[in-house]
């Protein structure tokens, strides 16, 4: 199978990450949304909003949205819950993060490294602040009283919060207000077969 995508971006290295804890093989194409390689008219015919990662099968069926593409390599491994209200508790801390957490970190370090931090984005930077300590200060509180976002065990929940949250000082955020968070960021890359967000 193929993954699309840049290796800078939070959502694509989660499914890079998941692929290395699992040991899945894949070949990795890489795609620069900078240079609009997300808008061909090939890209476009897998994934019809041009998003990355975009998993391709060998049969040729294809997959876009991080969460759902590592649900998918998941399936049937520990890092996804076979009870159905474990795996629900997973499912919200998923939606949480692209609901709650990605709209302002990621944003946030968007803006810092992959636009330079222009003076027309330096507001909208600044606006992302409150919302990113918010969603930092939910995770902060669940760790305080779990070593794992569900369950006390590490599940594709980690994988999908850690992608960003681990870079988040990129995007302006200060994580020495957050131990727990610190703490859970260095359990996650504990895990056999870590690897660490690749150079693009």
């Amino acid at each position: 199978m193929k993954v699309y995508g840049d290796s800078q971006s939070g959502n694509c290295y989660k499914v890079q990450l998941t692929c290395a804890l699992l040991g899945i093989e894949y070949q990795w194409q890489a795609v620069n949304i900078l240079q609009g390689e997300n808008s061909t008219e090939d890209f476009l015919r897998k994934s019809n909003l041009g998003k990355i990662p975009l998993l391709e099968l060998s049969d040729g069926r294809c997959l876009v949205e991080s969460n759902a593409i590592i649900n998918y390599l998941a399936y049937g491994s520990h890092l996804l819950p076979q009870d159905p209200f474990m795996l629900a508790k997973v499912q919200q801390w998923q939606f949480f993060e692209q609901y709650s957490h990605e709209p302002y970190i990621a944003v946030a370090r968007f803006i810092a490294k992959y636009l330079g931090m222009p003076e027309n984005k330096k507001a909208e930077y600044q606006s992302k602040q409150a919302g990113g300590y918010k969603a930092l200060d939910v995770m902060e509180q669940q760790l305080q009283k779990t070593d794992y976002l569900v369950d006390n065990n590490f599940t594709v929940a980690d994988i999908s919060l850690f992608a960003y949250t681990h870079v988040a000082s990129e995007g302006g955020f200060d994580l020495s207000k957050f131990p727990a968070v610190k703490d859970w960021l260095a359990r996650v890359q504990l895990q056999h077969d870590f690897i660490a967000m690749l150079d693009s």
